[in-house]
């Protein structure tokens, strides 16, 4: 099976420090290090980890109409993006759902679009069959992501280029790092500080190479990458957000620009408008996603059914684990609207017990972007 899938162009130095593999999304990614994912999730919470995220997709879409266009598809204000600044976005279906989420940059003389990797073919299709002809698609096949995140990595990352510094979350710029030409965000996964790199592939491993020999920098696997991104409360796409999910039902509603709502001058106009505005403006929605924290030390995972104090079953946890600065078990789910709010307790259901968890606020650890 191993050579069926397809390999980043770090998957080399992954095998060389001992990583254990696993199929995710179609390549052969890294679980966890020598360190082990608890261990992995302390030292990026204290210091500096660094991720291969290369197997998500890197787009570039060029034209004067780029952001028009791109803007059709997307709740989001595209057009008054400026430039060197990144936007989270949404791709949206015509009954509302989710088709993915993304990350689109300005840079200018293009736009950047980085969507995930299981949803990377459909998502170009999509894009192809949706995008006018003076808009140019180009899938980037010849570049590498790393995201160095924590508290360390702008003092790491500012010994390659002191630019970097400068930046504030959200900010992206095209930057020389240890003479290398890459495309640098301050942004990431894991409500830490930090940044996301993209980077020509035969330079890959030499430019990690080169952080690595940092002692702040430490591998971090998918394990420490889900409970880092769980603890910060921030969705995991194909678990907690999906094709039947509206961005109201996931409390995604900050995500949906001012623009672009009921009384904004650009309202509407992208795929199932009329039923997510309509959801906005009614707050009829018979689900919602929620933060949950449990009292025991049991972690709940991800399927594990909920149910109330008088034993009915009201939802389902889509992500959860022992988060392991919160010290608790944490989980996001989908709960009865009127069971959603702040301080419910509810029952979640592992191995026929019954254990109790209460709808918290997320995120769960406090998100730690530099804003300036």
């Amino acid at each position: 099976m191993s050579q069926d899938l397809l390999k980043t162009p770090l998957h080399a130095l992954h095998i060389e420090m001992g990583a254990k593999m696993v199929p995710f999304a179609g390549y052969d990614m890294p679980v966890q290090y020598e360190l082990g994912v608890r261990k992995e999730h302390i030292h990026c919470r204290e210091h500096a980890g660094l991720f291969d995220v290369s197997h998500m997709g890197q787009l570039k879409l060029h034209g004067e109409n780029a952001a028009k266009a791109l803007e059709a598809l997307v709740p989001v204000d595209i057009v008054d993006l400026p430039e060197g600044k990144q936007r989270y976005a949404l791709f949206t279906n015509e009954q509302g759902g989710l088709m993915d989420d993304l990350m689109v940059t300005n840079f200018g003389d293009h736009l950047f679009v980085v969507v995930n990797a299981a949803c990377k073919e459909q998502d170009i299709a999509h894009l192809k069959d949706n995008l006018p002809s003076d808009v140019e698609l180009e899938e980037i096949e010849d570049r590498a992501l790393l995201a160095l995140q924590g508290p360390k990595a702008a003092d790491v990352l500012s010994t390659l280029n002191p630019v970097v510094a400068d930046m504030v979350f959200m900010d992206a710029a095209k930057v020389e790092l240890a003479g290398i030409e890459c495309l640098v965000s301050r942004s990431g996964y894991t409500g830490e500080d930090g940044y996301e790199i993209s980077v020509p592939a035969d330079k890959a491993e030499e430019f990690a190479r080169r952080l690595l020999l940092k002692e702040e920098v430490e591998w971090i696997g998918l394990g420490a990458r889900d409970s880092l991104r769980l603890e910060c409360g921030l969705c995991l796409y194909g678990h907690d957000i999906d094709p039947t999910t509206t961005p109201v039902e996931a409390s995604l509603l900050w995500a949906i620009s001012k623009p672009r709502r009921a009384d904004g001058e650009r309202s509407g106009g992208f795929p199932g408008a009329d039923i997510i505005l309509d959801q906005i403006a009614t707050k009829d929605v018979s689900r919602k996603r929620v933060g949950l924290v449990g009292s025991s030390k049991a972690p709940v995972r991800e399927g594990a059914k909920l149910f109330d104090a008088d034993d009915n079953e009201i939802g389902i946890v889509t992500s959860g684990t022992f988060g392991p600065t919160k010290g608790q078990p944490v989980a996001m789910g989908y709960v009865k609207t009127e069971l959603a709010a702040m301080g419910t307790e509810v029952f979640a259901e592992v191995r026929g017990k019954k254990l109790p968890m209460t709808v918290e606020k997320m995120p769960f650890v406090p998100q730690r972007y530099y804003r300036g």
